[in-house]
């Protein structure tokens, strides 16, 4: 089973909060994908490029979003089938993002999110966990989750524990 990376619209698909979650998933015995969506700003590009990359495999993905990557996982997983999503800060209820409102995905869901978050705030992650009794952490941290890597990975790993193993 593969976990694809999608990253925020700030960063890239090795940074260091991706790259710590990718070794984790490694050392449980999954394949690790991370799409690089620089220089692409528009969210529904995005979401059509992971559409399009999830098509190409053999089972559904384990989906792993952080800020903009996380709403284009959401976009994705509302069109094809997803075994599980752990995103993280996930642009939901963001001005501008109307054209894929957060639906509930149909898969185990985990949301990590700062209580610190000046772009996404910590109401909008209440919000979107409570309509889709999602499991949700909320930490001591701002948008990027900056000092909070091992805690994540943490959970990450919790998260593809309770998954179960890699097939």
């Amino acid at each position: 089973m593969e976990v694809c990376f999608s990253h925020g619209k700030e960063s890239g698909p090795w940074g260091s909060k991706i790259t710590a979650l990718a070794e984790v998933a490694r050392a449980r015995g999954y394949a690790v994908e991370s799409l690089d969506y620089r220089g692409i700003d528009d969210p529904v590009v995005r979401i059509e490029r992971l559409r399009a990359h999830c098509e190409t495999l053999s089972a559904p993905p384990l989906l792993v979003g952080s800020r903009m990557g996380a709403y284009v996982a959401l976009g994705v997983a509302a069109e094809l089938d997803v075994r599980a999503m752990f995103l993280m800060a996930p642009a939901v209820y963001v001005p501008g993002y109307e054209q894929y409102e957060p639906q509930c995905p149909r898969c185990p869901l985990t949301i990590v999110h700062g209580w610190r978050d000046g772009i996404i705030p910590a109401r909008s992650a209440l919000r979107f966990g409570a309509e889709c009794a999602a499991t949700l952490h909320m930490l001591d941290a701002d948008h990027r989750l900056a000092g909070q890597i091992p805690a994540v990975c943490r959970l990450f790993s919790l998260f593809l524990e309770e998954l179960g193993a890699a097939q």
